[in-house]
């Protein structure tokens, strides 16, 4: 086994959780991102170089997830990134879409955690990914709200539970570069006008949270939400 640090990130093929895999890549950590596409996780992975491997894991077949993760080994930092987008109202409601991501979100993070905690040791941390839908609801959040909610209680019942090993959520707000908000320039500069720092988050801003909530030992049970003071407004 390496001495360097080892890294998994959940959802590491795209956006947030690439950005995050890159630079502890960068950092010389040994890093595992996963995907559904165990194709595409490896193509990433080879994409960003370093000590980066990839997995196919779907976390909306939670039985399926300690055998896509039985080859990783020592788990020092764990991020659970993956997400999908469910634009659901309740007026036309599909229970079907709505069942598939918050499987995803809830049912598919703690069964990745209850997979890897044997290779994780009382030093390992984990974040999850959550967001700002849950204090902010726009039409069509419904799945999004409830899911990102549910990851703010989760982080609670983790710590409770799992204790030493610290577990954190980074509840960012809109993050302007990432391919799902490329494009979308109304929204964009809508949430922009209300922000009182005059710009949006960046997934750089998120890598840098997700870095220090990993890092810093005495931060524990904390929903770090990220969004410029636009709550504030």
């Amino acid at each position: 086994m390496s001495d360097r640090v080892q890294v998994v990130v959940i959802g590491g093929t795209s956006g947030i959780g690439r950005h995050v895999a890159e630079s502890f890549a960068g950092r010389g950590c040994d890093v595992v991102i996963t995907g559904r596409s165990a194709e595409r996780a490896k193509n990433i992975a080879g994409e960003l170089g370093g000590n980066v491997r990839g997995l196919g894991v779907d976390l909306t077949v939670p039985d399926q997830v300690p055998d896509a993760l039985a080859d990783v080994r020592r788990v020092d930092r764990l991020v659970l990134a993956a997400l999908e987008r469910d634009h659901n109202t309740v007026r036309d409601y599909r229970p079907a879409d709505a069942t598939r991501m918050l499987t995803m979100k809830l049912v598919g993070y703690t069964a990745v955690v209850h997979a890897l905690l044997p290779e994780m040791s009382a030093d390992s941390s984990c974040v999850l990914l959550g967001g700002l839908a849950m204090h902010r609801p726009y039409p069509g959040s419904t799945s999004v709200t409830t899911a990102n909610g549910g990851i703010s209680a989760l982080v609670r019942t983790l710590v409770t539970e799992l204790a030493p090993i610290r577990f954190n959520a980074l509840h960012p707000s809109l993050v302007a570069d990432t391919p799902y908000w490329s494009g979308k320039n109304e929204i964009c500069e809508a949430v922009k006008k209300r922000t009182p720092t005059g710009r949006l988050v960046t997934m750089q801003d998120c890598t840098d949270a997700v870095t220090f909530l990993l890092e810093n030992r005495s931060v524990n049970g904390v929903n770090l939400s990220i969004d410029g003071g636009e709550l504030l407004i």
